[in-house]
């Protein structure tokens, strides 16, 4: 019995395993519809109820679903604590913690049903494909990350040093100077916050032009760990 559920719930090229597979994708897109329907104001209490009681459905057997798959798991706790044992968990999580409890008060814990959204990924091959490539690119990821985090802290020392003594107000300290880093290293510019010295805008285009790298790079060696994650896919 335990083999039959397994090769059920797990992703199989076997008929039954599709269609679950098709019947939790169709939850989870109804799930999140419902959840952005209850955000309209004014909603009729018979269209609540509606909303609620789909909810409540899409949770139970969202619940069986973990459920089962801790069952089936070779190593339970590795399941528990894997990306999507975590993803399916917290899915789950807000309705749950609702029973007894005011909801406006946890009103801030409902945005964790947008974790359902992450659950489609298991069902996706393009998305496994993907979520191969960011494992096979991790370590120059988390590289290029924390390169990144050295230069935003550098360019909000530098502006700030450039720009305090004639922007107090938006220069006041190298923590307020951080935003104007972020937005200036990622080219999003909103131009809330912008330095009005010589040598404040030479050192933006020095980093503006740094910034044109940081967000080009990531995306090379994304492409680069897709294109092996799909060229070892094909060769097996």
């Amino acid at each position: 019995m335990k083999k039959q559920i397994k090769s059920i719930v797990e992703i199989n090229e076997n008929s039954l395993s599709r269609y679950f597979s098709l019947f939790i994708q169709a939850l989870i897109l109804i799930s999140i519809v419902t959840f952005s329907m209850e955000t309209i104001p004014d909603l009729e209490p018979q269209t609540r109820s509606i909303l609620r009681a789909v909810e409540i459905f899409c949770v139970i057997v969202f619940t069986i679903e973990y459920l089962l798959r801790i069952y089936v798991a070779d190593s339970k706790l590795k399941f528990i604590f894997s990306v999507f044992g975590i993803i399916d968990f917290l899915a789950i999580l807000p309705f749950y913690l609702s029973f007894g409890v005011d909801l406006r008060s946890l009103r801030a814990l409902r945005f964790l049903r947008l974790f359902r959204i992450f659950k489609l990924v298991r069902y996706n091959r393009a998305m496994n494909q993907f979520t191969k490539a960011i494992k096979m690119a991790k370590e120059q990821i988390l590289l290029f990350f924390f390169i990144t985090l050295i230069l935003i802290y550098f360019s909000a020392v530098g502006i700030y040093y450039f720009e305090n003594e004639v922007q107090p107000d938006h220069f006041s300290s190298i923590f307020d100077s951080l935003w104007w880093a972020i937005i200036t290293l990622t080219t999003v510019g909103y131009g809330d916050v912008y330095p009005i010295t010589v040598g404040g805008k030479v050192f933006t285009f020095f980093i503006l032009m740094i910034g044109l790298g940081i967000v080009a790079i990531p995306t090379g060696i994304i492409s680069s760990a897709l294109t092996n994650s799909v060229d070892s896919k094909d060769q097996e």
